[in-house]
């Protein structure tokens, strides 16, 4: 016998006996809806068993997520010098309680890039334990810096030796201005970068956050720019956006924060940001447990990436809900 009903607010006619017949005509599975049926909740078990009667007016709801995009996630690595690596983070070598401990957090933090120091060997006691013993530059690359270099000279001569000692040419340049806020000195950097790239150096500059700086450093032959968060070691974060996100929309090469980076939303915000990458050193060995802020690095640097490829939603004035409104009870 043929009957008319309302179903989810539309007439329809049917010959199904039961709501479980419906369900089917319908092409759904009973054991995946629920039914109120004339102002009242129909048990699921019961749903073989419940007649159909004549205007009966039944609600067939369920459950539907709150977006419809794919997923398109895919494996991400970031390239410098024709050098490709999955990490995007590195990490520095200085300040740690001991090279065991500095070994450890590396390897928390899944860095594949450290930054060491060049400085004098220890020459009364030439046995002393060396990083070399810890952190293996067969399986991390080492990227020798010029940390503590005031003027360009002083860094050139700096990283001529430290191409001597281990044959590196990818090298992280840095000239500082004055020893109070160890901000670069733009001048002598631009001017050591440009003797470096003529040499077969590919440095990677840190610098000021100066849209107009980076760009000129890409001009002297900088594989990467590395312009500050905040000043070194101040665990500020990163203080001007605008400026960050100028100098990634611009470059032509990877940009990186450097310096300033104190906990783990500072490393997500510079990643969200379009960063390439980021580099600390005194957040993590001077964290209360630096092998546990190691691994917070290293899932916030992968956690503020893929936001920023993702694609973060727009902001808006006035609230938008979140579930949709169609098929509204």
């Amino acid at each position: 016998m043929t009957i008319s009903i309302t179903v989810n607010g539309e007439p329809r006619r049917t010959t199904a006996p039961t709501i479980a017949a419906l369900a089917t005509e319908l092409e759904l599975d009973p054991a995946k809806v629920a039914v109120e049926r004339n102002g009242e909740i129909v048990p699921r078990s019961t749903l073989a068993h419940t007649a159909l009667s004549e205007g009966d007016v039944l609600e067939i709801v369920h459950f539907v997520g709150g977006g419809d995009h794919p997923d398109t996630w895919a494996p991400d690595t970031w390239t410098v010098a024709g050098r490709t690596f999955r990490s995007r983070l590195i990490v520095g070598t200085g300040k740690y309680r001991d090279f065991e401990q500095n070994a450890a957090a590396v390897e928390a933090s899944g860095a594949e890039i450290v930054t060491v120091a060049v400085r004098r060997v220890n020459v009364s006691d030439p046995k002393a334990p060396m990083l070399t013993d810890y952190i293996d530059p067969n399986k991390i690359t080492y990227l020798p810096n010029t940390a503590g270099c005031f003027t360009a000279e002083d860094a050139i001569r700096t990283l001529r030796l430290a191409r001597e000692a281990g044959g590196w040419d990818l090298v992280k340049l840095e000239v500082l201005g004055e020893a109070r806020t160890l901000y670069p000195n733009m001048v002598e950097t631009i001017r050591a970068c440009e003797v470096l790239a003529k040499e077969g150096f590919l440095p990677m500059v840190y610098c000021t956050d100066d849209p107009i700086a980076a760009k000129q450093l890409e001009e002297a032959g900088a594989v990467a720019v590395m312009p500050l968060g905040a000043p070194i070691g101040s665990g500020l974060g990163i203080q001007n956006r605008v400026t960050i996100r100028l100098i990634v929309e611009g470059a032509n090469v990877p940009v990186l924060v450097d310096a300033g980076v104190g906990t783990a939303s500072d490393a997500a915000v510079a990643m969200e940001l379009g960063c390439d990458g980021v580099l600390m050193n005194t957040a993590i060995a001077e964290a209360k447990d630096p092998l546990r802020m190691a691994r917070a690095m290293k899932l916030a640097v992968e956690a503020g990436r893929d936001a920023y490829l993702a694609g973060r939603m727009a902001t808006r004035k006035y609230a938008d809900p979140s579930s949709p409104l169609a098929g509204l009870i």
